[in-house]
């Protein structure tokens, strides 16, 4: 039930849209839980779940977990069972949770835009290798991602993050998920506001906080003062974007509700203007309207997004500001979107005069081995610190100009290259089925010889195109905002077997191109045939582009034919 000390007056100001049928909504007296998730819930705060963890679960093994624990509030620490091996895409939607877990652990670890010094990326690394077979990613949401994690050495790990103030909590679950913060904030030269400090301060107030580790389902936020909006707050629960007023100088708008998977939603604009140290306030009211007023009966509407489709941008600032702020906020019109790279690769100046240098791991795969490797070059050439991305890349920052071509060097050698091709810096993948128990088709394995081959094929590609590679329809790598986005499902091949493939989307985009791209009508493409459908597709786009033309406005006009790849031009380049 819901904690009324945490809520205001319902609807004592506001006149509040009532769905058609009771949706789980603690602020309109739904308190009782309507489905086995809430349950669970309201049974034990996730968040105590640690304790035994530490006390018994790590002590005992893994056949002392309780069920409960195992498949759900674990999450709040971070951890997933990972997919038992040899088990096909085909049974993943077949088989019972349980017949999916292995007996060993994903481990996300949040860092929620901070600077990683080069100790911290040690220490990284040295989980990765002493505790996860040599495995990390970098994902799009700025964690490291571990794989093989044993429950024995839970706290071992915890304890080697909290010594270099990083830590797993709320990392999943319904909970506060990491925060995207601009890898570039403070140091950029173009930036308009550094938000840092707002970040820190969300997260000193509310992370763990009982009072907000309950909402319907996760809660992503992002929030960037920089102007290529490098944080995608398009598509975040709650967003805040850099913008100045006339008057009162620098400050964020407020963007809420955007979400991807199977129904994708863009974030309305609120169109205010407000200070940083108000953020922190207005996080809390938009998070609180979220936990009060969320739709907590089906899981599949359970995200904030389902909620501000229904209320409308208008609706949902007054609850806002009249249940949650007590005040209102200045309007201002919402900072236009830019067009272009958001990703940070390669060498830019610093507003110090140092650089920062973006690198670009192969669709966030690294291994705690080569983190050590980094760490290594930063220490060699004096690099202050680094952040991660939201596009599964790192940004190196405070390097000195005079270290910067043999930093360069150094990358390019352990694998890092802050000089990548197009077909490296622009595509991104999903865990897939090598770990992922919702996953279908294998996608990090699949990029990389997408990657190897486009690179061969296409090696002095003169404009950048997106390829995002996700193994279900959950779309975690953002399958809808691609130039290319592969959605992976079971399809048949030409002698009618089923094998792994993908649904395609077309000419997705963030920014001011903003769309979820063309689905092409009853198109599938299988794994074996990827490499060959990508560059019919590209050598189209090659042959009909007209001058400084982009691969989403090409793509979205193009005759069906060309994009389904059924006809391939000749290019005169």
């Amino acid at each position: 039930m819901a904690d009324r000390r945490y809520k205001p007056d319902f609807a004592k100001f506001t006149q509040i849209p009532r769905p058609k049928r009771g949706e789980g909504q603690w602020a309109l007296g739904y308190t009782e839980p309507l489905n086995k998730n809430e349950q669970s819930k309201k049974d034990d705060d996730p968040l105590n779940v640690r304790g035994r963890i530490i006390a018994t679960y790590s002590k005992k093994g893994f056949d002392s977990i309780d069920p409960a624990d195992l498949r759900g509030r674990f999450r709040w620490m971070g951890l997933y069972t990972q997919r038992k091996p040899g088990i096909d895409g085909g049974k993943t939607a077949i088989l019972e949770e349980e017949e999916l877990d292995d007996r060993y652990f994903m481990m996300r670890v949040r860092t929620d835009g901070a600077l990683l010094s080069p100790a911290a990326v040690r220490a990284l690394g040295e989980i990765g290798r002493d505790h996860a077979r040599d495995t990390a990613d970098v994902t799009d949401r700025e964690n490291i991602q571990y794989h093989w994690i044993e429950i024995e050495d839970v706290p071992t790990i915890w304890d080697k993050l909290d010594s270099v103030g990083l830590q797993s909590l709320e990392a999943c679950g319904d909970s506060p998920r990491p925060f995207l913060g601009s890898p570039v904030a403070g140091i950029a030269a173009d930036e308009i506001i550094d938000g840092t400090s707002a970040l820190e301060e969300i997260k000193r107030r509310y992370l763990g906080d009982p009072a907000f580790s309950n909402f319907p389902r996760k809660f992503k936020t992002s929030l960037t003062g920089h102007p290529s909006h490098d944080t995608a707050p398009e598509i975040n629960d709650v967003a805040f974007v850099g913008t100045v007023h006339p008057e009162h100088g620098p400050g964020f708008d407020v963007w809420v509700g955007g979400g991807l998977s199977v129904n994708p939603h863009f974030a309305g604009k609120l169109g205010v203007w407000i200070p940083l140290d108000e953020v922190a306030d207005v996080w809390a009211g938009v998070a609180g309207i979220f936990r009060d007023y969320g739709y907590r009966r089906l899981r599949s509407k359970a995200r904030l997004k389902f909620l501000v489709a229904d209320w409308g941008v208008e609706k949902f600032r007054e609850v806002l500001e009249k249940e949650y702020l007590g005040k209102e906020l200045v309007s201002l019109e919402s900072p236009a979107s830019p067009l272009g790279h958001r990703d940070h690769i390669g060498v830019h100046d610093q507003k110090d005069g140092k650089k920062y240098v973006g690198i670009a791991p192969t669709v966030g795969r690294v291994s705690g081995t080569l983190l050590l490797a980094l760490a290594d070059v930063m220490d060699k050439h004096g690099v202050a610190g680094a952040r991660l991305t939201p596009y599964q890349k790192i940004v190196l920052i405070g390097v000195e100009a005079t270290v910067v071509d043999a930093l360069l060097d150094d990358l390019d050698v352990v694998g890092l290259s802050a000089r990548p091709s197009n077909w490296r810096r622009n595509t991104m993948a999903c865990t897939g089925i090598e770990f992922c128990k919702l996953a279908i088709v294998d996608t990090k394995q699949r990029s990389f010889d997408l990657i190897n081959e486009l690179e061969k094929r296409f090696p002095g590609l003169d404009t950048p195109i997106t390829v995002n590679v996700n193994g279900c329809p959950n779309a975690c790598a953002r399958t809808q905002s691609a130039d290319i986005g592969l959605k992976g499902q079971l399809v048949l091949d030409d002698e009618g077997n089923q094998v792994e493939g993908f649904q395609v989307h077309l000419g997705g985009a963030l920014g001011a191109q903003a769309n979820f791209g063309r689905k092409l009508r009853a198109h599938k493409v299988t794994s074996k045939g990827l490499d060959d459908y990508v560059t019919a597709l590209v050598t189209n786009y090659l042959a009909q582009r007209e001058a400084g033309e982009t691969f989403t406005t090409w793509v979205l006009r193009a005759d069906e034919e060309f994009v389904r790849g059924d006809v391939v031009l000749e290019t005169t380049s």
